[in-house]
């Protein structure tokens, strides 16, 4: 079977309408191939140190846009795709994160990621015949969000703005604006004033 790489642009494309990434196709066999450039890029990342600027320009390349000097990144730091990423404006994010961002990830400005957070945009079907596939839905997380230290957030959340979510926590719903959530899965605790 001959497959055929698709553009950074046709797959962002793609990801927006919520296109199954099916078993054998192009979009499959696109990931794969530009899963090894973001290989490459977090192996420099990773591996050596590199002064914040470097950082910035390793983080720009990862994700095919440019990275604002006021944000701020900790290596290390690990994704397979990277490419659909979008980062605001004086955000912060620890060491030891993953993004799984094949579905999409948008994070707000001044939004602080605490270490070790995991943020996952595909899911897989119930269904065993079909469970290869997998389902992308993009995270969205607003502005001025803190996402503590530990944290998993599962594919088609959105983060509402100024929220905090406790650390180790997972969450496996949307979270409205302007309130604490924490535990497995998130609960609200209190409202922000």
């Amino acid at each position: 079977m001959s497959n055929k790489i698709l553009s950074i642009e046709k797959i962002r494309e793609l990801m927006k309408t919520g296109t199954l990434i099916e078993y054998g196709s192009d979009l499959l066999f696109s990931f794969g191939e530009y899963a090894q450039e973001a290989l490459k890029i977090t192996m420099e990342l990773n591996t050596k140190y590199n002064p914040p600027e470097k950082v910035r320009e390793l983080f720009s390349k990862l994700t095919a846009s440019k990275i604002d000097e006021s944000c701020f990144i900790i290596p290390p730091f690990h994704t397979e795709f990277g490419k659909n990423t979008k980062i605001g404006k004086n955000v912060f994010i620890n060491s030891c994160c993953r993004f799984q961002d094949n579905g999409g990830i948008e994070i707000g400005d001044k939004t602080m990621i605490g270490p070790n957070v995991t943020i996952v945009t595909v899911n897989h079907e119930i269904n065993p015949e079909t469970r290869i596939n997998a389902i992308p839905k993009p995270v969205k997380i607003g502005k001025n969000v803190w996402i503590g230290a530990g944290c998993t957030i599962l594919p088609g959340v959105i983060i509402g703005e100024n929220s905090i979510i406790g650390a180790g926590s997972v969450v496996t719903k949307d979270v409205p604006a302007n309130i604490v959530v924490a535990g497995n899965p998130a609960k609200l605790i209190k409202k922000i004033k």
